[in-house]
């Protein structure tokens, strides 16, 4: 018998069968052709990596489970904010009649409300979100919501966990998700002493090791806290030293954070609910309190609503709130992300932006933590520098805000980068300010980050070595991978 061909034979229906598998399980064409090249070129491997990384074994499962949840929560968001939104798209002011396609569009994908007569106030780094939100769970009455992709040990962290044990000491009910892969740092012993006083804590989708490659998929990368559901705060900014800058010698993170007072807030407390339920076990009932008559703010009146997508959403509804604001944008689009591998429909988009005239710049790092996934973004440059748009790369340190400014009326802060993972594969969530004033401001943040960027030049970017080229051209066969 000859085993050599057996065992040809053999892999050949393996080889045949994953191909198969990756053509009808598959969503997108290129993320179908980057699998199977993979298990192609690169023989065992790349089926190895497949059927680790490639395949959805529980979403189906798991995530309808949670959407049944979510139904329950939504109800009562319904009942608590549909005089807003009726109110809101009434509304005279210039940038809802310019953008109440894209409000339109939350409201029917997934309730969003749109809500009038929020605070807004734009937070930069860790130096000026960690002591605005110390002050606010400080003034906390009710309950305290906490929901973190990267919680990290070190001085920021010590000093939350101790003002939240005094919080829960006062009858303050608090509860804290943390994602068990971002988070991987906590110690037992702060969970151990959490729960001992009276706090509440989740895993969101606990990595075992079996199953760990599949698990990686379905992160929360969302950065949320609710406090008596009427403050919140979302953005960029986890929990972590590293954002406070102000140890000698330390690499510079720069990033965005809103706090969010008024009815704004309520999406955001309805997404917690619908996590903590998921990855607690609990069935926690949103009781009126959870939904509170919101503190108005009628001499600012600032509209706000929240766009929310992940395994669990029918549609990508992030990646849909950020193209519908490409193309309602008339004038100018600033965009600012860490991780920039945009798929077509946002290339397409932006590429027809800077065709049609408008002003499109890209701001991205200059020094990055991941060199394949930099080696890809880069691939993207050259079609987008010849259609016009100005790319700039920070230098100043590393730029980890997620920032969209269109026509310095619309804003767009929170935890999605521009790639993939954020679109499709994480729970990630943005705040949608429509707000001329406010958007002078990030804008205006925008361009004080250009001064620590440097512009790429067309004509330069274009003679870059060819082996650098090549490197980037294969990275970026696997971009729908990262």
């Amino acid at each position: 018998m000859n085993w050599l061909l057996l065992s040809e034979i053999f892999y050949i229906l393996i080889l045949i069968t994953t191909c198969i598998r990756i053509v009808y399980d598959t969503r997108t064409t290129t993320k179908t052709m980057a699998y199977l090249l993979l298990a192609i070129f690169l023989p065992v491997i790349g089926i190895i990596f497949y059927f680790s990384f490639g395949i959805n074994y529980r979403k189906r499962k798991i995530y309808g489970r949670k959407e049944i949840s979510n139904t329950t929560v939504l109800k009562e968001l319904k009942k608590a904010t549909t005089a807003y939104t009726q109110d809101a798209l009434k509304h005279a002011g210039t940038v809802v009649k310019e953008y109440k396609e894209l409000a339109r569009l939350l409201v029917k994908d997934q309730q969003s409300p749109f809500t009038r007569h929020n605070k807004v106030k734009l937070l930069i780094n860790g130096e000026e979100k960690f002591p605005e939100v110390l002050e606010a769970i400080r003034a906390a009455t009710s309950h305290i919501h906490l929901e973190y992709y990267i919680v990290e040990r070190g001085e920021v962290a010590r000093e939350l966990v101790e003002v939240l044990l005094e919080k829960a000491k006062e009858g303050v009910e608090v509860r804290f998700i943390y994602d068990d892969f971002g988070s991987y740092s906590i110690r037992r012993q702060t969970l151990e002493r959490l729960n001992a006083g009276g706090i509440k804590t989740a895993p969101f989708y606990k990595i075992r090791f079996l199953l760990l490659a599949n698990r990686l998929n379905y992160r929360n990368h969302r950065k949320i806290i609710v406090i008596d559901g009427h403050t919140a705060f979302t953005g960029g900014i986890n929990i972590s030293d590293k954002y406070v800058n102000n140890k000698p010698g330390q690499l510079y993170w720069r990033d965005t954070h809103l706090r969010i007072d008024g009815p704004g807030v309520y999406y955001l407390q309805y997404l917690f609910l619908n996590d903590w339920n998921f990855c607690s076990g609990e069935s926690l009932q949103p009781a009126a309190f959870l939904f509170p008559s919101p503190s108005v703010h009628k001499k600012e009146d600032i509209l706000v609503q929240i766009a929310a997508s992940g395994p669990d959403s029918t549609q990508p509804t992030i990646l849909f709130s950020l193209l519908q604001a490409v193309y309602l944008a008339q004038e100018e689009i600033l965009i600012t992300t860490p991780y920039f591998i945009p798929g077509e429909s946002m290339l397409e988009a932006l590429t027809i932006a800077a065709l049609s005239g408008l002003s499109v710049k890209l701001l991205v790092p200059g020094i990055s933590d991941s060199k394949l996934v930099n080696a890809a973004a880069k691939s993207y440059y050259e079609e987008l520098l010849k259609a016009g748009v100005e790319i700039y790369q920070y230098q100043k340190g590393f730029i980890h805000a997620k920032t969209l400014v269109a026509d310095g009326k619309l804003s767009v802060v929170g935890t999605a980068n521009m790639d993939f993972r954020s679109f499709e594969l994480n729970f990630e969530v943005n705040a949608l300010v429509y707000d001329a004033d406010f958007s002078r401001q990030l804008r205006e943040v925008f361009y004080n980050d250009l001064k620590d960027a440097e512009k790429i030049d067309p004509l330069a970017w274009a003679a870059r070595p060819v082996y650098k080229q090549m490197q980037e051209k294969v990275a970026r066969l696997l971009s729908p991978l990262l």
